[in-house]
């Protein structure tokens, strides 16, 4: 059963702990979303809430999907240049699809609703997304339309001994 999205969310406690849970499960799956497994919910709790802010302040903006249960399943935040010379794009941040629901073809559904979202932005001509290497997300996110325009060498360490490349990926909306 395919997953319900819906861009700008009212946030009340259900939506944050959902979104919190998500993120941990994701992390301690091994999911590239920013920490390195294993997490806790407190672990994770300050960066939720700097995207929240960010919501707040009408810099970002999230995209959620609900799978059948109700329960939060995916997500994006879509992040809005400041710099007067990159409004023209958005970053795409903390894509997430809960671990029991991948395989399922939800993240090819995530990245296309957050390409309807971007697309009904007046002024935005592309998403940039930067992942990190050696897990294979380039190949799906270029199966998805974006391509690899850059990449940092050695710039994400997730342990001694074990750095990853940043890779960045760009999908133009136009």
């Amino acid at each position: 059963m395919p997953l319900t999205f819906t861009l700008d969310p009212a946030v009340d406690r259900a939506l944050r702990d959902g979104v919190l849970d998500l993120w941990t499960d994701v992390s301690n799956a091994g999911g590239s979303v920013g920490f390195v497994p294993p997490v806790t919910r407190e672990t994770i709790r300050p960066e939720l809430v700097r995207h929240l802010v960010a919501m707040a302040e009408g810099r970002a903006r999230l995209l959620v999907g609900h799978d059948e249960q109700g329960r939060v399943a995916a997500t994006a935040f879509l992040t809005l240049n400041t710099h007067r010379l990159m409004t023209h794009w958005l970053w795409l941040y903390t894509v997430m699809v809960h671990p029991r629901h991948q395989g399922r073809g939800y993240g090819r559904d995530l990245l296309a609703a957050a390409g309807e979202a971007a697309r009904a932005i007046d002024g935005i001509e592309a998403i940039r997304l930067t992942c990190r290497g050696g897990l294979g997300l380039e190949r799906f996110y270029e199966s998805c339309g974006y391509k690899e325009v850059g990449r940092v060498p050695g710039a994400i360490r997730v342990a001694p001994d074990d750095d990853r490349d940043d890779v960045f990926m760009l999908l133009p909306l136009t």
